[in-house]
């Protein structure tokens, strides 16, 4: 049978075919990721102030008594607490004074550790105890209302 001008001829999947769309594909999403974290750098997410000074709540007071020391967010400023029971509630910036890392509480230890270069703080007074923070962890007020720890920013 003779094939007219109207009629098409019949698909076929090749490998030329299916190599092409792979790296099609591959292109675009080595692409996406490239310039994802651009995009986000050059244009960041819009955040909102929810009031940079004043009293806000960090954590409850029972969480903090079983844990003795915890890592928390207020007013989306890293804050860590802790507590004593001779000493009471203390507050310091999570910020650790080296480099800036985010510092831990290390439970087993008792004492405030930074991550990045082992610097450690004293818990009751945000006082270097080794490492190569130049300065102490900066205290916030620090207040127990009820069950509730608040931290005044």
């Amino acid at each position: 049978m003779e094939r007219t001008s109207s009629e098409q001829p019949e698909s076929r999947i090749t490998r030329r075919n299916v190599l092409k769309v792979l790296l099609g594909y591959s292109f675009v999403a080595t692409m996406a990721g490239v310039l994802t974290p651009i995009i986000g750098y050059l244009w960041p997410p819009e955040r909102r102030e929810v009031g940079r000074a004043g009293r806000v709540r960090a954590a409850s007071l029972a969480e903090l008594q079983v844990t003795q020391g915890l890592v928390t967010a207020a007013n989306d400023q890293a804050i860590v607490l802790t507590y004593h029971e001779r000493a009471g509630v203390k507050a310091f910036s999570a910020i650790c004074t080296h480099l800036g890392c985010v510092v831990q509480w290390k439970d087993d230890a008792g004492y405030i550790q930074c991550p990045c270069h082992d610097a450690r703080f004293n818990p009751q007074t945000g006082a270097v105890i080794s490492g190569p923070a130049p300065s102490p962890l900066p205290p916030y007020p620090a207040e127990v209302d009820g069950d509730d720890v608040y931290v005044s920013l």
